[in-house]
């Protein structure tokens, strides 16, 4: 099975010089939105690095037969021009949210905040053909306060557990995540401790992908790849 690993476009937080101005469920930037259109388009009728390279694959498009995103309204949003390009329907999946979930620090004022997220109608308003779990209900998708980081490694351990369980299939699944979350997966796919002095860091956009196999056996094809960004789009 293959494994396409992508950062979603650049979100309002992620431009901000003034962390103080952060939201809880950003939306993205006028740079994210281009990013999303030409990372679709490559995923789409682009050329899959290393397949051109083997030689065992029409090299036009990526073949992608799955696509996952978090709930963030960023996430949802990466995921649309994708889904449209490759004529997948988005299936949402909770547990790949970003590290800590949807809050915000207000300080002395009033400490840290967790909100709902997007509830089911609110997603399916912008989204009306994303398949959304159980778990995403009215009320919202979070509902907790701010999640720590042994709690995202145990998510990270979880989502790579039901990754492994898939290797011998023949899916190329693209999953659309976060920064934070993406950095577990990867060091719980590659058994590497969740130590905080290392981290695997992606670009808005950047895609990374690790095949599968029966046994247990991994392979890291690329990392953090950003070659189908033009130079000035990259952030």
């Amino acid at each position: 099975m293959e494994i396409y690993i992508i950062r979603h476009a650049q979100s309002t937080n992620n431009a901000l010089e003034d962390q103080s101005e952060r939201v809880c469920d950003p939306p993205l930037t006028d740079l994210g939105r281009r990013q999303a259109e030409i990372l679709a388009r490559h995923l789409g009728q682009g050329q899959e690095p290393f397949a051109q390279a083997a030689g065992n694959r029409n090299p036009r498009g990526y073949g992608i037969t799955r696509l996952y995103c978090s709930p963030m309204w960023r996430a949802l949003q990466t995921a649309q021009p994708i889904g449209q390009i490759l004529e997948l329907a988005p299936e949402v999946w909770v547990d790949i949210h970003e590290y800590g979930g949807i809050y915000l620090d207000h300080g002395d004022a009033g400490g840290i905040v967790g909100y709902p997220g997007r509830n089911r109608s609110e997603i399916l308003e912008e989204f009306p053909d994303y398949l959304l779990p159980a778990d995403v209900t009215e009320r919202g998708w979070w509902n907790q306060g701010r999640e720590d980081r042994s709690a995202c490694f145990g998510r990270a351990i979880k989502i790579a557990r039901t990754l492994r369980g898939w290797a011998e299939s023949d899916e190329r699944v693209a999953i659309v995540s976060h920064g934070g979350f993406i950095d577990a997966l990867l060091k719980s796919l590659l058994n590497h401790a969740p130590s905080p002095y290392v981290f695997y860091y992606h670009f808005n956009a950047a895609i990374s992908r690790i095949d599968l196999y029966a046994g247990g056996r991994l392979d890291v094809r690329y990392f953090n790849q950003v070659a189908h960004l033009p130079p000035e789009s990259i952030s």
